[in-house]
């Protein structure tokens, strides 16, 4: 309960929640009006609350520009970065990631009426540039494992000339963040699979999927998101 309040209270926090809930009943609302003889009704009010959530998650992202900015400008050119190759995949999903927030604001002030402009335009436009983001999110994971790889046998080889706990420690902390990593490229991949179901109808899998298998990989990318962020603030607490 501590953990679920303490997570409320942040913005970030509060987002994976409520996005766990609006993938969760999504899910649910699928499963039941795809089962003959189940509960029509009760899987489309389900239905009618993941939308509204994902309404609401969608309104609140209205203010992200700027946390958004912060975090570009923060992380600049990527001079901390030892590979040249993670440093071009996160410059340019930071600059896709920014790009982004605009697209979808104009997306949905066009569905509010609040500005006259084609709605359909933006929201694809928006939707693809969400699918780049990911598809750069997992590319650049996908080779910061095959970077840990590396050391992880380098040290390996190398334990003679280490203490055994020092040697200890750091493949540890190699493995801990090669599982992170990994958990980042499922949760990408998961979120990239409903990002191609929503392109226009014609493009590889776009809107054939049914409602419960959305639910199912936007649940599994929430899920994820909760134990990493469950895990960094154990982190964090450690002494």
């Amino acid at each position: 309960m501590d953990a679920v309040a303490n997570a409320l209270e942040s913005y970030r926090g509060r987002d994976r929640l409520v996005r766990t809930v609006c993938y969760s009943s999504r899910l649910l609302g699928g499963l039941l009006l795809a089962q003959e003889g189940g509960c029509p009704e009760l899987g489309r009010r389900l239905l009618l609350i993941a939308q509204e959530l994902s309404n609401c998650r969608a309104t609140l992202r209205l203010f992200d520009d700027l946390s958004m900015f912060l975090y570009s400008r923060g992380y600049g050119l990527g001079g901390t970065e030892e590979d040249m190759i993670v440093r071009l995949l996160s410059i340019t999903g930071n600059l896709v990631d920014q790009l982004y927030y605009p697209c979808e604001h104009l997306a949905w002030a066009a569905d509010y009426k609040i500005l006259s402009i084609n709605t359909e335009k933006w929201w694809m436009l928006s939707n693809t540039l969400w699918s780049l983001s990911l598809a750069l999110g997992a590319l650049r994971s996908f080779r910061i494992v095959q970077l840990l790889k590396k050391k992880l046998k380098g040290s390996q080889n190398n334990v003679h000339l280490r203490t055994g706990e020092a040697s200890c420690g750091s493949r540890q902390a190699y493995q801990t963040r090669m599982q992170a990593e990994i958990l980042n490229i499922i949760t990408c991949l998961a979120d990239l699979t409903n990002a191609i179901h929503w392109m226009p109808r014609g493009f590889l899998w776009a809107g054939r999927f049914p409602e419960w298998l959305v639910g199912l990989m936007g649940t599994i990318s929430s899920v994820i998101s909760l134990y990493q962020m469950s895990c960094r603030s154990c982190t964090t607490k450690d002494p």
